[in-house]
C-alpha cells in the first residue's frame, strides 16, 4: 500500500514511524511533514488544508490510504472532499466526515450530543454576545471557579478557568468580542469538575472499535502544573488510576454510547476518537472530545501497540476492525517534550539542534523541526518529544530525561516533573 499522512507534528512522526514497520507498506508519504518524518518516509511540501494540492499528490503518487493527523483538515471537511470527488472517492480517509468532526469543532455540538445520549459531562450553557445578559445570570447561579470555553477550534488555548465572578464576566465579554477570532463568537460556560484527568482513545470503523492504550498528558508550561497552557509538555501511559473497574465504566457509559450515538445520528465516522476525561471520585466524566489522536499522547500510545498498525488502519474502510489481531505491551511509555524558549508565547525558529547521535534507548519524535543547510533546526514551539519504553513508568521517565539532556538547541526547555502526580 502507498500511504499518505497529513500533518507536520510529533503525532504525525509517531504515525509514520509505526506505519513504516508494516509489511503491508509500499511507499510512505507525509504532507507537509518535518525533519523527523523525512527519516522514515518522503515529505511532500503541501499543507494539510490545501485540499486541491493534496488531491494532486494522491493521484500522482497512487495513494491507497490517507491518514489525517490534525483537526483542521477534518473540521474543514477533507473526508467529504474525497467522498464527493469522482477521482478520489474510492480512496479511504482515516478521519471522520465534517459532521463527525464537529465533536471537536464545536463545543456546543459535543455538549448537545452528550446530553442526548446520556453521556456523563459537566452541566453547561451556551451563549453569544446577543445573550450576554443571560450568560451573566447563568454565571451568577454557578459556583466558582468558572469554566469558559470557546465553541470553535482555538489551538488548545480557548479554555479559561476563572475564580472571581466579575473577572469571569469580563473575560466572557472579551471572548465573545473575538479574543479567539470566530472560535469564540459563541462560548460554552461549564460547571467546574474537580478530579484528575486521563485520555482514552479508540479507532472505529463506524461499527466496531479498538480501545487503544490510555494516556495522561501535562498541559501547563511549568512544574507542578503551573503557568500557561500549552499543546502538551509530556505524557505517560499506562495511567495507574485507570483500573479495570474504571475502564469498564468508561466503556459502558461513554465509549459505547458515543459510538451508538454517532450511528444513530447518521454520522459517517471512520477514524480516531479522543475522549478527554476527568475522574471525579471514582466516576468518569467527559471534558471534551477530539476527532483525532492527541499530541503528545500519540507518542506514548503507539509505542505500546505491538500489532501491525497499518493492518488496523486498512481494516477501517472495510468495517473489519473486529477481525484484526490487536495487542499492547504491559511496558510503560513516557514522553518529555522539549520546547522553544518563550513558548507558549513568542519564540524564535531556526535554532540548530544537536545531540541526536548520542541518544540511546529512546525514540525522538520531531514535533516542530525542519532541515536547513543539511542541519535539523527548530520550526515550532514544541520541538522534540523524547519517548522511552521500560518495565516501569519510573524507569521510562529516567531514560527520557537522560536523553533529553543530551539534545540541545539555544534556549531549549522541558518540564522536570512529568508523571509527578501519579
Amino acid at each position: 500500500m502507498n500511504v499518505l499522512i497529513l500533518g507536520s507534528g510529533g503525532r504525525e512522526h509517531a504515525f509514520a514511524w509505526k506505519i513504516a514497520q508494516s509489511n503491508l507498506l509500499s511507499k510512505l508519504y507525509i504532507a507537509p511533514g518535518n525533519a523527523g518524518t523525512g527519516l522514515v518516509g518522503t515529505n511532500l511540501d503541501v499543507p494539510a488544508t490545501n485540499f486541491e494540492g493534496i488531491k494532486k499528490l494522491v493521484l500522482q503518487h497512487q495513494i491507497n490510504l490517507v491518514v489525517v493527523g490534525p483537526e483542521d483538515p477534518l473540521v474543514k471537511g477533507i473526508h467529504d472532499f474525497f467522498r464527493n470527488d469522482e477521482e478520489l472517492k474510492s480512496i479511504p480517509v482515516i478521519g471522520p466526515d465534517q459532521k463527525g468532526a464537529q465533536l471537536e469543532g464545536s463545543k456546543e455540538f459535543a455538549k448537545e450530543f452528550m446530553v442526548k445520549y446520556r453521556i456523563p459531562t459537566a452541566a453547561y450553557g451556551s451563549f453569544t454576545l446577543e445573550t450576554y445578559g443571560k450568560a451573566c445570570a447563568f454565571l451568577d447561579k454557578m459556583k466558582s471557579p468558572y469554566v469558559l470555553k470557546a465553541d470553535g477550534l482555538a489551538a488548545g488555548k480557548g479554555v479559561l478557568i476563572i475564580h472571581n465572578i466579575s473577572e469571569a464576566k469580563e473575560a466572557l465579554k472579551t471572548m465573545l468580542e473575538g479574543q479567539f477570532g470566530s472560535a469564540s463568537t459563541k462560548v460554552v460556560i461549564e460547571e467546574f469538575l474537580s478530579g484528575i484527568e486521563v485520555s482514552f482513545f479508540v479507532l472505529t470503523d463506524g461499527e466496531n472499535y479498538v480501545l487503544l492504550p490510555e494516556a495522561k498528558d501535562y498541559k501547563r508550561i511549568g512544574a507542578n502544573d503551573t503557568g500557561l497552557n500549552t499543546g502538551g509538555m509530556g505524557a505517560v501511559s499506562p495511567v495507574p488510576f485507570a483500573t479495570n473497574e474504571f475502564t469498564q465504566k468508561v466503556v459502558q457509559r461513554i465509549i459505547g454510547p458515543t459510538i451508538h450515538g454517532l450511528k444513530a445520528e447518521g454520522i459517517h465516522y471512520q477514524g480516531f476518537i479522543f475522549f478527554g476525561l476527568i475522574k471525579v471520585g471514582n466516576e468518569p466524566f467527559v471534558i471534551e472530545y477530539n476527532a483525532r489522536m492527541g499530541d503528545p499522547e500519540t507518542e506514548v500510545v503507539l509505542p505500546r501497540i505491538e500489532s501491525d498498525f497499518l493492518e488496523l488502519l486498512a481494516a477501517v474502510p472495510e468495517k473489519k476492525l473486529s477481525e484484526v489481531p490487536f495487542s499492547i505491551t504491559n511496558k510503560a511509555a513516557t514522553t518529555v517534550m522539549m520546547v522553544s524558549g518563550g513558548y507558549p508565547g513568542d519564540y524564535q525558529k531556526g535554532k540548530v539542534i544537536t545531540g541526536f547521535e548520542s541518544v540511546t534507548d529512546s525514540l525522538v519524535f520531531h514535533a516542530g523541526t525542519s532541515v536547513n543547510n543539511n542541519q535539523i533546526v527548530t520550526n515550532g514551539g514544541r520541538v522534540l518529544a523524547v519517548t522511552s519504553l521500560a518495565g516501569t513508568k519510573e524507569d521510562a521517565l529516567q531514560c527520557s530525561y537522560k536523553n533529553a539532556a543530551k539534545l540541545s538547541f539555544d534556549q531549549s526547555y522541558y518540564r522536570p516533573d512529568i508523571g509527578f502526580d501519579l
